[in-house]
């Protein structure tokens, strides 16, 4: 579990501190010459890959009726056509047709740019700054002359589709999760390996700040040391969540100073992304010697990740995994559901090229798990006032069942072993 949060990069030297890490460029110069990058043997998603998925899509399309897909920027435009673009009030969209090849309509003075990145062979249809770029999408679709209602990628917005459906008034709009989601769940081995890379690589820097946190640091100089980490082992990060003390009570945090203390937690949750794919790990221990509470709540939180994993089998619903979980902390008085002290969220979420992804380990859940199916194992245990517990590894299903991306640590007293 990390949430989008502002880098210690963006906020200036002065939210880093001038204590402990007054250089971070020094820092971050010997860190890289102590670590080598873990990223030498990667290999990027093929073209092959991504003709794949377009036919699998295409498959499912047919299958469900679907005449296109019509997809914004971001994680699915780049799974489906290797497109890495941003949103903006200018509207760049990828519509995969049910047969034949996907057209990207996008700004006349994009076109270089975005052919650049196409991974996929595909029609570009460009449109000028006077111009309606729905009615390109429009007339693309006309011209295939495909009948059936259009897919919207569960991520596009309104102004798209709602101007869709100004220029085609008798086309069904339909959500097209049904296809995209069943593409982008089920990970094949080229993407469990770059996950397995990014898993690694995060763990690696976990390792490597760990004997470096010392009394009085606060989360942005903690944070400053992981991206530096990350960076020389060749891996990218978003930075990282860092809760101190009481503030790892709160599964998000707190905007309260936070500093490290004798005897108080510090719960590390980040990850990093390797060639468009991404891991997401939390650890937490305790800066001196832990109390009795924090090293029972610690086991609790561990064999609430070993009662989920074996509660993940293929064909048993998403939502079975919570309820196993649950149903082990409210024997041991937490909740009961979501109240505190306990865990006030699911236990899991999907990832794969986002941090999270659909679907999630979560009450109600009746997806059956399925073979490449990825899923964060995170059932925290939060105690308001006084400090929260969190462990968080990620898994893959296979036929035989789970698989760890990362395997959780012993103890609170190893708790990078």
């Amino acid at each position: 579990m990390r949430i989008g949060r502002r880098s210690f990069m963006a906020m200036g030297a002065a939210a880093i501190g001038v204590g402990l890490l007054r250089d971070y460029r020094a820092f971050a110069q010997e860190t890289a010459a102590s670590l080598q990058p873990m990223t030498g043997d990667v290999v990027p998603i093929g073209r092959e890959e991504f003709a794949r998925r377009l036919a699998k899509a295409q498959r499912l399309m047919g299958e469900q009726g679907f005449a296109a897909i019509l997809i914004e920027p971001g994680a699915s435009m780049t799974y489906f056509s290797g497109v890495q673009w941003w949103r903006s009030e200018r509207l760049t969209a990828l519509i995969i047709p049910r047969e034949g090849e996907p057209c990207v309509v996008t700004p006349h003075f994009e076109e270089p740019s975005v052919r650049e990145s196409l991974k996929v062979p595909a029609e570009v249809r460009v449109w000028n700054e006077h111009e309606n770029p729905l009615e390109r999408v429009a007339q693309f679709l006309r011209d295939r002359r495909l009948t059936g209602p259009v897919g919207i990628e569960e991520t596009v917005r309104f102004f798209a589709v709602d101007g869709l459906r100004q220029v085609m008034p008798n086309v069904e709009i339909r959500a097209g999760a049904p296809v995209v989601r069943s593409c982008r769940m089920i990970k094949t081995a080229p993407e469990l390996a770059l996950m397995q890379n990014a898993s690694d690589i995060t763990v690696a820097a976990y390792r490597h700040i760990h004997p470096r946190i010392e009394r009085g640091m606060n989360p942005a100089q903690i944070e400053a040391m992981y991206v530096a980490a990350v960076t020389a082992l060749g891996g990218r990060g978003p930075g990282a969540l860092i809760l101190l003390g009481e503030a790892a009570a709160y599964p998000h945090g707190s905007g309260q100073p936070q500093a490290v203390r004798d005897s108080e937690v510090v719960l590390l949750d980040s990850g990093c992304n390797v060639e468009g794919y991404a891991s997401d790990i939390s650890r937490t221990f305790v800066y001196g010697e832990p109390t009795a509470a924090q090293r029972r709540v610690w086991d609790q939180v561990h064999q609430g990740q070993e009662i989920a994993f074996a509660a993940a089998q293929i064909g048993r619903p998403a939502g079975s995994v919570d309820d196993a979980v649950r149903a082990q902390y409210e024997r041991w008085g937490y909740g009961p559901g979501y109240r505190l002290p306990g865990t006030s969220h699911r236990t899991g979420h999907g990832i794969g090229m986002e941090g999270h992804e659909p679907i999630n380990l979560v009450h109600g859940e009746t997806t059956p798990l399925a073979t490449g199916m990825c899923f964060s194992n995170e059932p925290g245990i939060y105690i308001p006032g006084q400090f929260g517990i969190r462990l968080e590894d990620c898994f893959y299903m296979t036929d035989g069942g789970p698989r760890w991306f990362s395997v959780p640590p012993p103890s609170i007293d190893r708790p990078f072993d």
